[in-house]
Parts: structure tokens; C-alpha cells; sequence
């Protein structure tokens, strides 16, 4: 059951392949949308600029069908007469056809919007198969389509009857009518009723965005095995990239316990933590953190550290404090200034005692360290004696 789910397409489609398929020209469209614009500003600039379409094509008419009998039989005058008769009608045509050129081009950014793709151009060879082509004739789409289909036959019909029948006397008495004045009353007529119907297809093309777009999202649906495909591919395999982040944690760890021999103290909780501290006057303005861990970690630091033989301090308290509140190759926090500076005095007076004898320096005791960087401190801790040294 869960692989039958798994292959189902119930997840919507992401933004990867929202932009693969525009890549390949697939967007949603309406052709009922854009039929109706293109129609609708149609019968609209008729409207506008009918009387100077008809002013024009009745003076390009007269001009050429008036000429004498003498220009009849010159074939140089026919034919500069068409020539000159065809760009009148273009040029009477030109904002027309601007108007028509400019909607059918821009109605496509209402859904959609432009999309310039080579690869809707590519010939596709399964569109070419007789089986396919007679499922596509039983298939959804296709239903939808001639419901649509039926749907504007049957309002386009209905909205022209009663276009017509609204106007039927006014058709009736065009006969009797003077030429000129019944002209202008069947332009009207035409304009009125063909920006009526069109009207009409509003309605279609209202209905048709919204189920395109649907159609459109069921269509690029995806199932859970896809997604979970696709997110490998985009964010890489997981295996992978835990196997890349531990040669990561492992490659940060080496380059951590390189650093341990050059500590001039670790310092432990005893066995819970471990931090190395290293500390120049020249160059550093505050000690700095070089390695630190908790538990099998913290032990390798002490056994490198008692390996190279980096003073080891057992302090609690200042270890889980500098643990909880530092980073790798970062200061301590400022508040341990103090504490930490007990320490390193110790280490460095030990390294002169050993060195050039003297008086052995006493181990510190009671360190300085702020109760609120502790993380132990709501809890009840035993008071930190005098720490324990190992060399």
C-alpha cells in the first residue's frame, strides 16, 4: 500500500519543475481567453474607426473605377492603379491590424505569460502514433473541449437570436430605406451585435482560465518518490552527505588533536572535558582555545597531552565553564580572564621551577569563575579544592 502511495501523484509540483516545463514551452494558455480579446478589440476598434475605414474604402472605390477610356487600354496605368488601389486598402487596414497584432501577442501574459522556447519547436515523433492519438479522442481533455465547444455553440446562438430579433424590424424596413442612411444603420447593426456575442464568450472564457490552471497544476503533479528524487538530486544524496560531513568532523578532529602538543595546559573536569589553552604575549591579546571535547574525545586530548607532555590541570568548574563558552581557535570569554590567568601563572612558574629550581609554585586553588557560565550551576556542585596537577 505504502508503494502504491508512493506512486500516486498527490504532491504539487515544485518550482524545479514549474521551471523545466516553461524551459520546454509547456505553460498554462487559453485559447478561449485569447480568442475573446482578440475578437473583442476587433469589433471594438471597428466601432471606433468604422466611419474612417468605410470613408476610406468608399473613396479608394470611386478613385479606382474612375478613369478615362483611353487609360482602359494601358496596361503601365492598370497596373500602377491596382498597385496604388492595394496600398490604400493596406494602409486603411494598418490600425486594424496593429490593434490585432498587439492583443494577440500581449493576452498571453494574462495566464502564462511570453515564454521563447527552441524546445517547443522539436519535432515529436509519439504524436505521430495512431494509438495515442485515438486515447487522446476518449480522453478528458478532449470531453472538456467539446463541452466547451457545445457551450459556446449553444450561447452564441442564443445570444445572436436574440441580437437579431431584438433588431428585426429595424432589418425588415432597411429596404425601404435611402442607401446612404441604410449603409450606416446595418454598420451599426454589425458592430453592435458582433461586440454582443463576443460579450458572450466572456462568460467561456471566465470558465476556462480557472480550469486551465488547474488542469495545468494536476497535469505537473508529482508523486512522493519524484519529489524525493528530485530533492537528492538538488540537495545531493543524504548518505553521501553524512558520509561527507563526518570525513569533514574527521579531518576538523586530526587538525584539533595536531594542535594539542603546542597547548601550554589542558584543562580537565576530570574525565568529562577537556579544553587545551595556548597563550603567546607576543601576538595574542587573550588565550585562545586550540582543543577541546567531552568524554572519548577528552580523554584522547589528555593522552596526547600527557604524550607530549602539556601540563594537564584538573578544574572542574573553569573546564565546563571554557567548554559550555568557547570555540575552537577563539578566545576564552572575557569573564575568565581571570581564572585562566591563574593557570597559565602556574604552568609557566612550574616550567621555571623545573628548569632553574627554586621554590616549587603552589597549585592554584578556588578559581575565579562566574556562576552564570557554568552549566552546572543549578545544580548542586561540590566547592572546587585545590586542583590536581599532572606532568
Amino acid at each position: 500500500m505504502a508503494e502504491d502511495s508512493d506512486l500516486e501523484k498527490t504532491e504539487p509540483a515544485s518550482p524545479k519543475r514549474l521551471e523545466k516545463a516553461r524551459e520546454e514551452g509547456d505553460v498554462p494558455r487559453s485559447k478561449e481567453l485569447a480568442t475573446c480579446s482578440v475578437l473583442f478589440a476587433t469589433g471594438l476598434t471597428l466601432w471606433m474607426l468604422g466611419g474612417n475605414l468605410s470613408d476610406s474604402l468608399k473613396t479608394n472605390m470611386t478613385s479606382g473605377l474612375s478613369f478615362g477610356r483611353e487609360a482602359a487600354f494601358d496596361p503601365v496605368f492598370l497596373l500602377m492603379k491596382v498597385s496604388s488601389s492595394i496600398l490604400s486598402v493596406l494602409m486603411a487596414f494598418t490600425p486594424l491590424a496593429i490593434v490585432i497584432i498587439l492583443v494577440a501577442v500581449g493576452s498571453p501574459i494574462i495566464i502564462g505569460g511570453w515564454v521563447i522556447s527552441g524546445k517547443a519547436l522539436m519535432p515529436k515523433f509519439g504524436r505521430m502514433n495512431p494509438l495515442q492519438g485515438i486515447s487522446n479522442l476518449f480522453s478528458k481533455q478532449s470531453l472538456v473541449e467539446l463541452l466547451k465547444s457545445i457551450a459556446k455553440t449553444v450561447l452564441v446562438g442564443i445570444v445572436a437570436w436574440v441580437v437579431v430579433s431584438g433588431d428585426i424590424g429595424t432589418i425588415l424596413g432597411l429596404s425601404s430605406r435611402p442607401i446612404e442612411s441604410g449603409i450606416s444603420e446595418v454598420t451599426h447593426i454589425l458592430i453592435i451585435g458582433f461586440l454582443t456575442i463576443v460579450s458572450a464568450l466572456v462568460v467561456i472564457a471566465a470558465i476556462d482560465v480557472p480550469y486551465q490552471l488547474y488542469h495545468y497544476a494536476e497535469k505537473l503533479k508529482m508523486t512522493k518518490e519524484e519529489v524525493r528524487q528530485e530533492s537528492k538530486e538538488s540537495d545531493g544524496n543524504p548518505e553521501i552527505k553524512g558520509r561527507i560531513r563526518q570525513q569533514q568532523r574527521e579531518m576538523a578532529r586530526r587538525r584539533m588533536m595536531a594542535e594539542i602538543p603546542k597547548a601550554d595546559v589542558v584543562i580537565t573536569n576530570p574525565t568529562h572535558y577537556a579544553v587545551a589553552i595556548k597563550y603567546k604575549e607576543d601576538g595574542m591579546r587573550a588565550p585562545v582555545v586550540v582543543a577541546k571535547g567531552a568524554d572519548a574525545v577528552a580523554l584522547k586530548i589528555r593522552e596526547i597531552a600527557n604524550e607530549n607532555n602539556v601540563t594537564t590541570l584538573e578544574a572542574p568548574k573553569l573546564a565546563r565553564a571554557l567548554f559550555a563558552h568557547t570555540e575552537l581557535g577563539s578566545e576564552i570569554p572575557q569573564a575568565l580572564y581571570s581564572a585562566v590567568a591563574e593557570v597559565l601563572a602556574y604552568v609557566f612558574q612550574m616550567r621555571m621551577y623545573k628548569k632553574e629550581g627554586g621554590y616549587e609554585p603552589k597549585m592554584p586553588s578556588a578559581l575565579p569563575v562566574p556562576e552564570e557560565l557554568d552549566p552546572h550551576s543549578l545544580l548542586p556542585v561540590k566547592p572546587v579544592e585545590d586542583a590536581e596537577v599532572f606532568v
